[in-house]
């Protein structure tokens, strides 16, 4: 059995934690024993379910106190001894990296989750600059797409094959389409005679979110019978709400915060709306289209998330009129067809969390084994 640490930093109700999840709910425990690393200013960490899985939760101070969070690592790994470091922070990377390769853990996996756009030009600069030290103390790559791969390790490394690829899987399973979930959770919110409009993130710059109320606003006027559902959590919520509350559109919408039972919803919705600025992979969009939701994102999402006819990409230069008429008239074609779920799509596409939680815990004992000789 081998012993891995995995860094995540920022534990919360977001992709990065549902993507390491899905693994540790699917890996062979007989196999691999891990520790969650994660900052203790974390909204969403599962306590109770990291010891049903059996392992353990460990936090440390934030990032943001660099030196002490750095410090923390350095006798945790120290005591710990672990054979595999898997760091999920992206650019942020480099600082579990330096500290694993400075207490001799011999295998430091990085890997790129993610992009960045001049939309956030602080952020970026500051991505920009960490990522030139992106090679400087793993050993291994990953990514979960060709986009993130190229923006964190560069195309020649990725031409070259060095970066391993794999892609957010997703809990096939909790994620089918159920015609008896869309019922009742439409029943429950009184949505029977509603085409609902959806969409679950982070509210951050990065997901665009005072522009998604822009194009609510257009689908809105343009459809007396539509309803707009908001599910998630984030810095940006008083601005989303007072644009709401300009438009005049609060009855017509469903402010829902932070959630668990994203499938009731995702079967509930009539379309899936997610115009980031940029992304890595988002694993929402897989969730959404896994229960045949139609899913409208911006271009800057990668088409690798695209699942048979569900995915629509639209310009970000468009208008929010214009994304309106497209994900109306997206929506109402596929309404006319008989909805189903994209279960057999993803298993045999690389998206099943239990295919890819066994291959991921193979790669980690494969590198042990190159990095015993």
């Amino acid at each position: 059995m081998i012993k891995v640490a995995i860094s995540l930093n920022k534990c919360d109700a977001a992709g990065q934690k549902s993507l390491v999840m899905s693994y540790l709910r699917n890996i062979p425990r007989s196999r691999i024993s891990f520790d969650l690393i994660v900052d203790d200013d974390s909204n969403s960490i599962p306590f109770e379910e990291i010891d049903s899985l059996g392992g353990r939760v460990i936090t440390i101070p934030p990032y943001q106190h660099i030196l002490r969070h750095m410090f923390y690592l350095y006798r945790l790994y120290k005591k710990e001894k672990y054979d595999v470091l898997y760091a999920t922070n992206n650019t942020m990377n480099i600082f579990p990296l330096f500290v694993a390769k400075l207490t001799g853990i011999k295998v430091r996996i990085s890997e790129s989750l993610s992009t960045a756009s001049n939309y956030e030009v602080k952020k970026t600069i500051i991505k920009s600059i960490l990522r030139l030290f992106s090679h400087l103390f793993c050993n291994y790559y990953m990514a979960n797409g060709i986009k993130s791969a190229e923006y964190q390790f560069g195309k020649k490394t990725t031409d070259l094959g060095l970066v391993s690829l794999f892609y957010n899987p997703i809990e096939v399973e909790k994620y089918c389409y159920s015609p008896k979930e869309r019922v009742t959770t439409r029943n429950k919110f009184e949505w029977n005679d509603k085409i609902v409009y959806g969409t679950i993130a982070r509210f951050e710059k990065q997901k665009n979110p005072i522009f998604l109320i822009d194009v609510a606003n257009e689908i809105l006027k343009q459809q007396e019978n539509a309803h707009f559902v908001i599910i998630g959590y984030g810095s940006m919520e008083d601005q989303m709400k007072s644009k709401i509350e300009q438009y005049g559109i609060g009855k017509r919408i469903s402010w829902l915060g932070k959630r668990e039972d994203l499938s009731l919803f995702y079967n509930a919705f009539d379309a899936f709306i997610l115009p980031s600025l940029y992304e890595g992979f988002p694993i929402v969009g897989l969730e959404a289209q896994s229960t045949g939701l139609p899913s409208f994102f911006s271009s800057a999402v990668t088409r690798e998330v695209s699942v048979e006819n569900l995915s629509f990409f639209i310009e970000l230069n468009k208008t929010a009129k214009e994304w309106a008429d497209i994900i109306i008239n997206g929506t109402s074609n596929l309404l006319k067809t008989q909805r189903k779920g994209r279960a057999d799509f993803l298993r045999n596409n690389g998206f099943d969390a239990k295919q890819e939680a066994s291959r991921l815990v193979s790669f980690f004992e494969n590198a042990v084994k190159e990095r015993s000789k």
